[in-house]
């Protein structure tokens, strides 16, 4: 059974980049083969990896709505096949992303879709990395489900902690299989107040780390490059993999 890792938070704490690091440093320390899920309808783990990403399950899943199934071929088949194409091979990880279904509505097939397409493939991989999309509804439709470890994301905005203890407090209602939850304060400009780490221990959420604000970082999304080429001495990178070293012993 892979050891699973889920991230979630609100939008723009820096989850994506985080498991991208996360990623990385998993790599460097032999933690291998790794399945990193892009389970965000608004994909963007593969910029952070530096992966080209071609194919998406959306994608096969609005050409299955539409026909597009070559004669002949099964449903079942025809979306095998197109999960075969969807995996965007590197080494030491592979990829596979969600995407966006085409038009408004309920993401619920395209997450469930997700989901069986991972149960196919996880006995393939030692490790899962799961970044999740924002906010709780990949929690509520049960997209994260079975996870050894879940990161809650958070910055050091009020709302950000807010919706981070909501998320924490979701996961353990629907009782989903969460072994152990983590909050990660990220982009902290300063030490958290002594109110926060309050609020947190009261909560019974254990602080795994806090990673530091920093231009570099900002920097390399701003122009677009793969975050996982930072320099390991980089304040936010050793943050981050100090973190890591403590909570995956």
């Amino acid at each position: 059974m892979a050891f699973t890792i889920a991230l979630a938070g609100k939008g723009g704490t820096g989850k994506t980049t985080l498991a991208g690091l996360l990623i990385k440093y998993m790599v460097s320390n032999g933690k291998t083969p790794i399945l990193a899920v892009d389970a965000d309808a608004n994909a963007n783990l593969n910029e952070v990896l530096g992966l080209d990403v071609t194919c998406t399950l959306g994608n096969a899943r609005e050409d299955m709505k539409k026909g597009r199934v070559p004669s002949g071929m099964t449903k079942d088949v025809f979306i095998s096949m197109r999960l075969e194409e969807a995996v965007a091979e590197e080494q030491g990880f592979d990829l596979i992303v969600m995407g966006q279904p085409e038009g408004a509505g309920c993401y619920c097939a395209a997450n469930s879709l997700l989901t069986n397409c991972i149960e196919r493939l996880v006995e393939n991989y030692a490790y899962v990395v799961m970044d999740n999309e924002a906010g709780m509804e990949h929690i509520s439709r049960l997209t994260t489900k079975n996870v050894d470890i879940l990161l809650i994301v958070t910055d050091t905005s009020r709302r950000g902690l807010q919706a981070g203890l909501r998320i924490e407090k979701l996961s353990r209602e629907l009782n989903i299989g969460v072994k152990k939850s983590y909050l990660v304060i990220n982009r902290a400009k300063t030490d958290p107040e002594p109110e926060v780490l309050e609020l947190i221990r009261r909560e019974g959420l254990e602080l795994a780390g806090v990673i530091p604000d920093d231009q570099t970082v900002y920097a390399y999304d701003l122009q677009g490059r793969p975050t996982i080429e930072i320099d390991a001495g980089n304040p936010a990178v050793k943050a981050a993999y100090a973190m890591f070293d403590k909570i995956l012993v």
